[in-house]
């Protein structure tokens, strides 16, 4: 995996992992894996950025998924979609080659937030979105932040399941 220019980033502790990061790019190296923490500059999402293949990175999110004896909810084929309706809203940019967001849910996880507080069901499932964009060898994995507090177990959750995925 090679080192990719991230476009803003700033220091955040997800779980066990702390990413410090300051100026144009920071690689990170955790357990072996070389990759890219990227925050957007709203700072409400995280993502990684690797040369993977699309459906390598789609294969290990669906086995971290499974691993961990969760099951996908539900895929959307957002990027299929966009691209059928293109035409139809009066655009003509192709916005990605394949994008796909994975939705899922851990019942115990989802149980301990929620009794924390029950307004924690916003949440609810979880995603991890897939994407990459046209003419580029670049696949980008991530999810949105959640807020401080009981959420962040789930954060750490989607977090190690994106690390996994990108594993070379």
């Amino acid at each position: 995996m090679t080192k990719i220019p991230a476009i803003r980033t700033t220091g955040r502790h997800i779980g066990r992992y702390i990413f410090t990061l300051s100026g144009a790019a920071a690689a990170i190296t955790v357990t072996g894996l070389s990759a890219l923490a990227e925050q957007s500059a709203d700072a409400h999402m995280f993502s990684y950025q690797t040369n993977l293949t699309f459906e390598d990175v789609t294969f290990g999110l669906e086995s971290a998924i499974t691993d961990r004896g969760l099951v996908v909810d539900h895929v959307s084929h957002v990027g299929e979609m966009l691209e059928r309706t293109r035409a139809d809203v009066g655009s003509d940019v192709v916005l990605f080659e394949q994008a796909e967001v994975y939705s899922f849910c851990s019942a115990s996880l989802s149980r301990e937030v929620m009794e924390a507080n029950p307004m924690n069901i916003t949440f609810c499932p979880y995603d991890i979105f897939v994407a990459q964009r046209p003419d580029s060898n670049i696949t980008t994995i991530g999810f949105r932040a959640f807020p401080e507090g009981e959420m962040q177990l789930i954060q750490t959750l989607l977090n190690d399941i994106v690390l996994e995925a990108i594993e070379e």
